[in-house]
């Protein structure tokens, strides 16, 4: 099993491909204009406290406000608030909380209204992002996440994951960290500590003690609506969250990208800082690695499985519908209940991946094919957690009812992420009827002639679809070949698959587009 990394620089951010065998397990885009990230940490002002919703609406510089419960204020809310007073004074310099007088817990059914009033600042933390209609969902509880550790200021408990399951690990693991923890911060053991020595795991405190000192150290000069502290890019909490020895490679396009991710790879595993390389193909990184094909062939309503079945996905505001569908499969195996089981384990794998994919959440419910014996139902289901248990988000899965639905729920906290896979005719614009698509190789012709002999350009270079390009550079005296021998220039050629057949895309040697005429 290999990880990769793929990541490509655009004009307003980056798109980011985790691979799996060179599968495509999880795609994310990240806008450097966007804000608003799971994890960030704003400066509101309360603008509405809701009393029947026993909640309260803050500002943080959305279009919207954005919604805080009384459940998500947490225990230490008046600690929290008391201690944002302070610094807003430049009263206190005590960044990391020795010594602070925690104030006593709220009440578990209090009401909103007996711990904020309308024009308070308070710090909050984004916990979900704004979605469809809705601003972003807020919470008081803070939390820095790093690679082994979540630090928790204003608490004083040491917690571990669940899913490290040895009595002798946890206790260790809590014993270690009970011995290095600062006074007022909790801490909330990850998974990837298993098996870590102290020194990992302090190094992994001390970063986010710095990172919380710098939050609160802004905070002094900080206006409402100012994020105080930072989640970090997209790139590196994919790595934070899953870096482990089965990552081959990470690639970027971006140089800027590139640094950013070597410096972070350098400063939590030093020994895989070889993995990180920074792409300089003349073909674009993700047709490179394939990505773009996968990307068109599996965010369609369609999704084909290996062996002849299939899947269609539906999404409504409720929730999201998969059937499965065999397909040719039906007549493969010795009968019909053999047929649907092997159909069912081949589309969990799929489902597992569609989910993360899209980054679905919500309600998803799944009509898998008819089984009647129970033994198969069960395989089903327990070959739906395991192939679920990579999953980074929070997630429930129920097992099949007598009408062979499955139902899961998985937290969202991102908007779901859909890509368009249907495309209008770029010949025809939907219209049905096309000019004779022979003609195009006259027209790039036509246009390189007149590029390289009136407009004397010294280093062209064309984008074409892969037919295009294979027409162009078929055999040694190829039509590009037969080019160089007239105007002494080379003319690269560069496939890209996203273009339609009759598309083409001409540059200059520094990436401009050359208008075609």
């Amino acid at each position: 099993m290999s990880n990769e990394l793929i990541i490509n620089g655009t004009q307003n951010g980056c798109r980011l491909a985790l691979l799996k065998d060179k599968r495509l397990l999880e795609f994310h885009t990240e806008d450097s204009g966007n804000q608003f990230n799971v994890g960030d940490i704003y400066l509101g002002t309360v603008k509405k406290i809701a009393p029947g919703m026993n909640a309260a609406f803050v500002d943080i510089g959305y279009e919207k406000d954005a919604f805080l419960h009384y459940l998500d204020l947490g225990p230490q809310v008046r600690s929290l608030n008391k201690y944002t007073k302070q610094a807003q004074n430049k009263r206190n310099n005590n960044f990391r909380l020795n010594g602070f007088k925690s104030e006593e817990d709220i009440n578990k059914l209090g009401k909103i209204n007996q711990v904020l009033a309308k024009g308070q600042q308070i710090l909050v933390q984004v916990v979900k992002e704004p979605i469809s209609t809705k601003g972003p969902r807020l919470s008081c509880e803070l939390s820095i996440a790093g690679r082994y550790i979540v630090l928790v200021p204003f608490s004083n408990a040491v917690h571990v994951s669940k899913k490290v399951t040895s009595k002798e690990e946890r206790k260790r693991l809590i014993r270690l960290l009970n011995s290095i923890r600062p006074e007022n911060f909790g801490i909330i053991v990850r998974t990837v500590a298993e098996g870590k020595d102290v020194a990992e795991l302090d190094r992994d405190l001390r970063n986010l003690l710095d990172k919380w000192e710098k939050g609160i150290k802004a905070l002094k000069t900080a206006k409402p609506r100012d994020k105080v502290i930072g989640e970090m890019g997209r790139a590196s909490s994919i790595l934070r969250d899953m870096l482990n020895e089965s990552f081959d490679q990470i690639v970027s396009d971006d140089e800027e990208v590139f640094e950013e991710v070597q410096n972070y790879i350098r400063s939590i595993a030093p020994d895989k800082e070889k993995i990180v390389k920074h792409y300089t193909g003349k073909a674009k990184i993700f047709e490179n690695f394939g990505v773009e094909k996968q990307l068109k062939s599996l965010f369609g309503q369609s999704v084909s499985l290996r062996n002849g079945g299939y899947l269609i996905i539906e999404h409504t505001e409720a929730m999201h519908v998969i059937d499965v569908n065999s397909g040719n499969k039906s007549n493969a195996e010795a009968d019909q209940e053999t047929t649907a089981l092997k159909v069912n384990l081949e589309a969990a794998n799929e489902v597992a991946r569609q989910l993360r994919l899209r980054d679905m959440g919500g309600i998803v419910i799944i009509d898998f094919i008819d089984m009647r014996l129970p033994e198969n139902k069960r395989v089903l289901y327990e070959r739906m957690k395991e192939e679920m248990k990579d999953d980074r988000s929070k997630f429930t899965i129920l097992p099949l009812t007598k009408f062979g639905l499955m139902q899961i729920t998985r937290q969202r906290v991102r908007p779901e992420l859909n890509i368009q896979t249907k495309e209008v005719c770029p010949t025809c614009n939907g219209s049905g009827t096309i000019t004779a698509s022979i003609v195009v190789a006259d027209q790039i012709e036509e246009n390189i002639d007149y590029i390289l002999t009136k407009q004397n350009e010294k280093h062209l270079t064309v984008a074409l679809h892969p037919y295009l390009h294979a027409y162009f550079t078929a055999g040694f005296l190829s039509r590009r070949m037969n080019w160089f021998l007239k105007y002494w220039r080379w003319v690269n050629l560069e496939k890209d698959s996203s273009l339609g057949l009759t598309e083409f895309v001409l540059r200059t040697k520094d990436g401009e587009e050359i208008e075609i005429k």
